[in-house]
């Protein structure tokens, strides 16, 4: 002890400068998440490379579709398209004709169907998919490969995405758009859909199933020939749509396939329809969403200088080629790597026409005609630009019904069977034992309410730790001794080393529970371990750290709020363990969340006080511009029950509830 530097902790307060909160475990959420990952990549690998005749290789096959529709269904029924053409362009060799069609009743959907002139016969028919531009199906790339196909003999159906050129969901009166297209409007519909059960991708990908439905009403559509191409965002919705929807004959998805392994590695940040629900829980990778469609004709589009990590593209195209080649069908699946950045760039519309003339067994070249640009406004199927002039029903307006349908039939859960239920949502890993638990030296004055503290890192399961601060009147550098049976732990908003200098209610608490050992904790992913991974500074941010990892738990089928609820879990095991047989857990913001789920499982907590905790989950599935991220957003809980139910359990805890949080402040 004589050895251990003595700190000063009486600096005035006055006189230090303004701290920035402690964060030192930055790296071990990333490095948790990689280490599952990898995981699933060898099972996934493994198991591919050991099919090794024509039976198991369907059976694989089988296996995938079947796994794929559990994660992107249910479906919703199939109503009347009630397509409209609102103008015709005639141009040399093809024609456009801009289209509206719905894909739900009273969505909207704008189209453009490129056809070739002068054809005898019905011509393969291919629905095109666009990626992140926010003027959606008029973006150079966009209408090049549109045209370009066209001119080689096919019809294209080329449509916007929701959220995107003439679909944009979020608008002023004079329909500007309120949030960024494409990105943005994506990740704030989609994080709002996880509440209902409901993924963003399905949506997505529903519009594609019905495109082609479209589609096939048209004369001039050889049925026997149909095709689904895009890039990026399209590339992704290629991938998906390959494996959701068995009638496609042929695939060229570009810049998007690669594996979950190596975006998660190089902290890749993808929208909600990158990302669906239990894809990994499952055992799916990229590769599965056109295995899906073996033997059939695919091709892997990629970019040497893409962020989509070609690597990755060679792994999955190598699985495929394993499957294809035990299905007897190894000459129908393709890789093209072209040699430039992130796009569908005329290289790689070419694999795709080349692709496609394979499949369809054309004669005719695969080198792209001469493209010639349309203004956006001529490819516009409104009046006005938007279909919010035409009164289309937006994503938002269908989740507040659904909400609003949830809770007339919801039994308000209690008791057993809200824990039971709370429990199944929740989805956490089993507990056993006693954590382990490290102690950490003490650092500089941080200001606290009492004039010590110490640490303490309690492994909560392996790679993965909360941190603890222990408030002292005395100076510590050992394991906790108390013989007082009773302990407060505080769970903060995002970070406990900022709570304890700036939250009147440490202070009050301490005061009211005088001589109770006073632990406030630091869960993971918030705090201590902030990640800083993806983008500098970008925590905060809709596509920043705490939305990937929060959208990686949903694929894996743990929620984010799980593993922070199983963190406090196992917090109170150690808190037992040290003779605390009683808790008041005190919590706010964020932190109140998964406080309240714990309070609510543990028999150990006796008290509970909750500030500035989220009044419903309802409310942010009803309210327009919500401000509660993913990470403090549970998965299909409003099928099953809502914050209320909880606080009604919590009652009998002598719940306390102070200044609680509607949906629109949740980013304080």
């Amino acid at each position: 002890l004589l050895s251990l530097p003595f700190i000063d902790h009486s600096t005035d307060a006055a006189e230090a400068p303004r701290m920035e909160p402690f964060n030192r475990f930055p790296r071990m959420v990333q490095e948790h998440f990689v280490r599952r990952l990898r995981v699933h990549d060898d099972i996934h690998r493994n198991r591919i490379l050991a099919i090794k005749s024509k039976a198991q290789a369907q059976a694989y096959v089988n296996d995938v579709q079947r796994k794929i529709q559990l994660a992107f269904g249910p479906w919703p029924a199939k109503t009347p398209l009630k397509p409209r053409v609102t103008k015709v362009l005639k141009r040399d060799g093809f024609r456009i004709e801009n289209v509206i069609f719905e894909s739900r009743p009273g969505f909207l959907v704008t189209a453009n169907l490129y056809l070739p002139e002068n054809t005898e016969k019905p011509v393969p028919g291919v629905v095109g998919t666009c990626g992140h531009s926010s003027n959606g199906k008029q973006a150079e790339p966009y209408q090049a490969f549109a045209q370009g196909l066209a001119r080689l003999g096919y019809a294209c159906l080329i449509y916007d995405p929701i959220g995107q050129g003439e679909r944009l969901q979020y608008v002023t009166d004079d329909l500007k758009a309120v949030l960024r297209p494409g990105t943005a409007e994506h990740i704030h519909a989609g994080n709002q859909q996880i509440l209902l059960g409901e993924f963003f991708g399905s949506w997505r990908a529903w519009d594609g199933i019905r495109a082609l439905d479209y589609l096939l009403t048209r004369p001039e559509v050889d049925k026997n020939h149909l095709g689904v191409t895009g890039n990026s965002g399209g590339g992704t919705m290629t991938t998906w749509l390959a494996g959701v929807e068995n009638r496609w004959t042929m695939a060229a998805p570009s810049c998007f396939v690669t594996t979950f392994r190596r975006n998660l590695e190089n902290e890749l940040p993808a929208d909600s329809e990158q990302c669906p629900p239990r894809v990994l829980a499952l055992g799916l990778d990229h590769c599965d969403f056109l295995a899906a469609l073996a033997p059939r004709p695919v091709v892997v589009l990629a970019k040497e200088k893409d962020y989509f990590d070609a690597r990755g593209a060679e792994e999955a195209y190598a699985r495929l080629r394993h499957l294809y080649r035990a299905l007897g069908a190894e000459e129908n699946v393709r890789l093209f790597i072209g040699p430039t950045y992130h796009g569908f760039s005329q290289e790689n519309r070419e694999a795709m026409y080349s692709l496609f003339n394979f499949a369809t067994e054309a004669a005719q070249s695969s080198t792209e005609p001469t493209i010639t640009q349309e203004k956006d406004e001529t490819l516009w199927c409104t009046p006005n630009g938007q279909v919010a002039g035409l009164g289309s029903k937006t994503v938002f307006q269908f989740a507040s019904e659904s909400s609003k349908n949830l809770a007339k039939s919801r039994n308000n859960p209690s008791g057993a069977g809200l824990l039971r239920l709370l429990t199944e949502t929740l989805n956490m890993p089993e507990a056993t034992g006693v954590p382990e638990y490290r102690i950490l030296r003490p650092q500089s004055n941080r200001k606290y309410p009492t004039r010590y503290y110490a640490n303490y890192l309690v492994e909560t399961e392996p790679g993965v730790q909360a941190v603890l601060t222990m408030l002292s009147k005395d100076r510590i550098y050992s394991r906790p001794r108390t013989e007082n049976k009773r302990a407060v732990l505080y769970v903060p908003h995002q970070s406990a080393d900022a709570d304890l200098r700036e939250d009147p209610l440490i202070k009050e608490v301490l005061a009211a529970e005088e001589g109770v050992p006073f632990f406030a904790c630091d869960v993971r992913g918030c705090g201590e371990s902030q990640p800083d991974t993806c983008r500098a500074g970008s925590f905060l941010s809709p596509y920043g750290s705490d939305y990937f990892y929060s959208a990686h738990s949903i694929m894996l089928d743990q929620p984010y709020l799980g593993q922070k609820t199983f963190d406090l879990l196992r917090v109170l095991d150690w808190l037992k363990s040290l003779g605390h047989q009683e808790v008041h857990l005190v919590a706010r913001g964020w932190g109140a969340l998964a406080g309240t789920f714990a309070s609510a499982l543990s028999g150990q907590v006796k008290q509970v006080t909750l500030k500035n905790a989220l009044t419903s989950y309802a409310s942010v599935a009803e309210t327009e511009h919500y401000h509660w991220p993913l990470s403090t957003l549970l998965p299909g809980v409003l099928l099953h029950f809502d914050l209320p139910d909880c606080y009604s359990e919590l009652k009998r805890k002598q719940l306390r509830q102070i200044d609680p949080w509607g949906a629109k402040a949740g980013r304080h």
